[in-house]
């Protein structure tokens, strides 16, 4: 879905209903989760990073993936500390979008 113009100063809608590729999707949440949760999280890659931090990443299948995934962060009661985008899940590395799979 994208919006456009009509020329008028309103945005309209359109529809675009080939599916999106898998995007790749970093989370970093404050502390060291354990390597257990991994599975719970989708399978994403932890890492834990010198400031204390955890970063998760992996490819998403789509936003309502991406949605299900920040519902466990605020189940856990976890801070989130940010989310970013990595790329469609060809971009990735080889071994971490296989990984995903």
């Amino acid at each position: 879905m994208s919006t456009q113009g009509d020329g008028g100063g309103r945005a309209t809608m359109t529809w675009h209903p080939e599916r999106p590729e898998p995007t790749g999707y970093r989370l970093r949440v404050n502390g060291h989760l354990d390597e257990q949760w991994s599975a719970w999280f989708g399978d994403l890659a932890l890492t834990h990073d010198s400031d204390g931090t955890t970063s998760l990443s992996g490819f998403v299948a789509d936003q309502a993936a991406l949605f299900g995934l920040l519902m466990k962060v605020r189940d856990l009661g976890i801070i989130l500390v940010s989310v970013e985008a990595i790329g469609p899940a060809s971009s990735l590395p080889r071994s971490a979008a296989n990984s995903q799979r």
